[in-house]
């Protein structure tokens, strides 16, 4: 059903209303049960609420202002009534037990994630779908409209990734036309003078802004296709978060040829982008990514348009560069970056007749180094191509209904699906011929979708075999992640500080009823489990570390001075040490397996996933310690290795900054709240 049904979100936001914490203690009502309708109800609303993205109901809302106006104000509805019972929650803090707060803070938390789907990312994307389509277009297709949204939700992904990494930013798209569509499509712009502008940015020895490709393929059926791919780019040393997606949003809604182009309705398209933080080349439009596959001279011959992002460094570039350019063929002068050789590779293997994936595959295996390699071309219509091999670079695809969104980071893809599978190029495997590291992910737009159109193999073409339990979940939403009104990250996270910090108290202090006004800690047995306590009264435990790296590793310090003061024990050795030098002085491959079960060791990390801390973690379990964590993010890697864990704040406050802000001073006072306990 492509409706949008306002009146069944409202019936459930009155089940929710009639069962608030006010009417829930006055009719006696279990909270587990009752509390705001019951899980089932509110993840029932999230999942409507989340139907909304998807391409006919979003089309849908599009097309009705009505619809739109109502579903503001649902949102609104629904933020008066969670800001009341959040009010609520912090007035009864410290009378309620335990589990009953964190029933009241998990789904208060889920009606804000509603609230914010509703506004920010369904409302606020038909606004910005409306700005890139609306001079252009007379009438409202459901194509037309559902490209610009797949445009837009990777401007967006865009915008939160260049943290990483903002000197430049590029997206080219590839869309697929039959011949009799594209000829209409050529006769259209003839008629509207703008043939001679597509020739103009045809003609080109390096790929730029606003560069056009067009080349002809053909179906699996043999008939005969025509592609066209256009490519933005905006370059800056020196800006802001936000100019060079401001900048490529303006130029996608300028193009009257783009515009033109999609009114014709292509059989299928791909639409590839990457931010930039330049590590080999200048910062350059040359140099943007994606590059492609165009040289100078006649030495090799050309096979279709092939685009290539990279994430990484390919080491041996300059040797494959002399090889490849002792054929007749010159990279120009002006692009020198190691992405380059990606897409020459691919065209080599395809030249010596290898189908496209095969060709991606040999090339992939060429490269030295840690990289995170997606690529698209004219040679394989509506797929997108992967690779991700050593540490230091990820691809995450997220899995949404109408299609995949490949990212480099999670919070890429959170506005559009919270499903994604991890690509693993770090891990060594058995492959055909021996031990294999890298993977290589296709994805294909004319699937079934969900696992079923992704081909996934190692490096050496043994067959990954994807299933069910490949497919994540995350609690992460854009709402955990935006900037809101801040002008950088850095000062929004300072300025979040006390909430972290207060969310890092929250269901960890009580005051007990028999005594009025003393205040007690109380910890979960997930965070500090029966095991630790009993071996800490039978004085099993007599050595206290506190490990990280970075910040979280000073932060260790602090933790362990603050337990020395409180427990005031000379009996108890409490210290804080580097993880990486725990691990790599002070543990030896021929330690006793007991040397250490008189130990607990404390990790602290941010992500959760610090190479170092967690396989320090791991020796220090090897030798019989007891272990705890004290991570931000949930159901990360530490936490699966450790008897205990803290988490600070929420567990999903992301720090988007360098600098380490609020996830530092909460992991102070969750040490401070182990040290009291």
């Amino acid at each position: 059903d492509s409706s949008v049904d306002i009146i069944s979100l409202k019936d459930i936001l009155k089940k929710s209303q009639d069962h608030c914490y006010t009417k829930c203690r006055q009719n006696d009502l279990n909270l587990e049960d009752y509390y705001l309708g019951g899980e089932k109800q509110i993840d029932a609303l999230f999942q409507k609420v989340r139907n909304l993205k998807c391409n006919d109901l979003f089309y849908n809302l599009f097309i009705k202002q009505e619809s739109q106006v109502e579903i503001v104000k649902f949102s609104h509805r629904l933020s008066e009534f969670v800001d009341s019972e959040s009010k609520l929650l912090t007035d009864h803090m410290g009378h309620l037990e335990s589990d009953d707060v964190e029933i009241l803070s998990r789904r208060i938390d889920k009606i804000k994630d509603i609230a914010w789907c509703l506004t920010s990312e369904i409302a606020d994307n038909i606004e910005k779908v409306k700005y890139l389509i609306l001079h252009e277009h007379e009438t409202f297709n459901i194509y037309v409209v559902n490209i610009f949204k797949q445009i837009n939700a990777v401007l967006n992904s865009i915008d939160r990734l260049e943290v990483r990494g903002r000197d430049s930013a590029g997206i080219s798209m590839m869309f697929v036309l039959d011949s009799f569509e594209f000829d209409r499509f050529e006769e259209t712009i003839k008629r509207e003078n703008l043939y001679d502008r597509l020739k103009e940015r045809s003609d080109h020895d390096i790929l730029i802004n606003l560069g056009i490709s067009v080349n002809e393929s053909e179906d699996e059926n043999g008939h005969k296709l025509i592609v066209i791919a256009i490519t933005y780019k905006a370059v800056a040393e020196v800006g802001s978060l936000g100019d060079n997606v401001h900048f490529l949003r303006e130029q996608i809604k300028n193009d009257k040829i783009l515009h033109k182009l999609v009114s014709f309705c292509p059989k299928c398209h791909t639409i590839s982008a990457h931010t930039r933080w330049a590590s080999v080349g200048a910062i350059s439009e040359p140099n943007c990514h994606p590059v492609d596959n165009t040289t100078t001279g006649s030495g090799v011959p050309k096979s279709g348009i092939i685009h290539a992002c990279l994430n990484g460094d390919i080491d041996n570039y300059m040797e494959l560069k002399k090889k490849y350019e002792k054929h007749g063929c010159f990279i120009p002068q002006d692009v020198t970056t190691d992405t380059k050789i990606i897409p020459l590779q691919i065209e080599k293997y395809i030249n010596q007749g290898f189908e496209v994936q095969e060709a991606f595959r040999l090339a992939v295996n060429d490269f030295k180094g840690s990289h995170a390699i997606s690529v698209h071309t004219t040679l394989a219509p509506g797929k997108i191509f992967l690779a991700q091999k050593g540490s230091g670079q990820a691809i995450f695809i997220g899995i949404a209904k109408d299609h995949y969104m490949p990212s480099s980071e999670v919070y890429g893809l959170i506005e559009e699906t919270p499903f994604f599978i991890k690509m693993d190029g770090e891990k060594e495997v058995e492959g055909k011929d021996g031990m294999t590291q890298g993977q290589i992910f296709v994805l294909d737009q004319c699937s079934a979708g969900g696992i079923d159109g992704i081909k996934a193999t190692y490096y050496d073409n043994t067959p990954i075999v994807l299933g069910k339990n490949d497919i994540k979940y995350t609690e992460i939403t854009s709402r955990d992640i935006d900037r809101q009104d801040f002008p950088h990250y850095f000062l929004k996270e300072i300025s979040e500080s006390p909430h972290s910090v207060e969310k890092t108290l929250q269901n960890r202090w009580r005051i007990k009823k028999d005594k009025i006004g003393q205040y007690v800690i109380t910890l979960d047995n997930k965070t500090f489990p029966k095991t630790l306590q009993k071996a800490l009264l039978n004085k099993k435990i007599r050595r206290i570390f506190f490990v990280g790296q970075g910040t979280a590793g000073v932060a260790a310090h602090t933790c362990a001075d603050i337990l020395n003061y409180y427990m005031d024990d000379p009996s108890f050795y409490i210290s804080a040490i580097k993880a990486s030098e725990l691990s790599g002085f002070k543990l030896n491959d021929d330690d006793d397996k007991k040397m250490m079960e008189d130990s607990l060791v404390i990790a602290i990390s941010q992500s959760g996933t610090t190479t170092d801390t967690n396989r320090t973690v791991d020796m220090v379990k090897e030798r019989g310690a007891y272990t705890m964590a004290i991570v931000n993010r949930r159901d990360s890697d530490i936490t699966f290795k450790v008897d205990g864990v803290m988490y600070t704040s929420s567990g999903r406050d992301i720090e988007m900054s360098v600098a380490s802000t609020k996830a530092f001073y909460s992991q102070i006072v969750a040490g401070a709240l182990l040290g009291l306990k």
